[in-house]
């Protein structure tokens, strides 16, 4: 039986904003591989090893969980960072007006449950924090959300390789 390793997302378009932000930290960390600009993407549920053989079903669950909702905007502002600043292994940029994404994200862990998936709710530091703090309210851009993708990421040493299976529009 074959697995990737899966995730379920909503990608992410790519403005001057974000593009102006993600090169500042991208010549701070020079040894440190960024996520590629075309690959951003929020990620409403993380599924880790998966069965190839689960596909169909994550699908139905996807479009189940969007079945009532109509394309909707959220607010890309704001930065922070994961787990927090003393030992940063993520920068991310925030989301507002994301009542539909909760729905969502809530439909997509318990239904997933049923599957055996785990329910979870979802890098010079001075310089790095400084950047971070410069955007921490910036507005990037605001977005409709239409479709949502099951990925497979692959773990490479150049970074991850995303691949959509399986697109599902609202």
């Amino acid at each position: 039986m074959n697995q990737f390793r899966g995730f379920i997302a909503v990608e992410l378009p790519v403005n001057e904003t974000i593009k102006k932000f993600h090169d500042e930290i991208a010549k701070l960390l020079t040894n440190i591989k960024l996520v590629e600009l075309e690959n951003m993407h929020i990620t409403l549920k993380f599924l880790g090893d998966t069965n190839e053989d689960n596909i169909e079903n994550i699908y139905h669950i996807i479009q189940n969980s969007i079945k009532d909702i109509q394309p909707f905007s959220i607010q890309l502002k704001g930065t922070g960072v994961f787990p927090n600043q003393k030992y940063i292994k993520v920068i991310w940029v925030g989301i507002e007006k994301t009542e539909k994404m909760s729905l969502i994200s809530s439909s997509l862990n318990a239904q997933l449950s049923t599957l055996g998936f785990k329910e979870k709710s979802a890098i010079g530091k001075d310089q790095l924090i400084s950047i971070i703090d410069k955007y921490r309210e910036v507005i990037f851009d605001e977005i409709i959300v239409d479709c949502i993708y099951l990925k497979k990421s692959t773990l490479t040493p150049q970074g991850p390789i995303y691949e959509t299976i399986k697109e599902i529009k609202f």
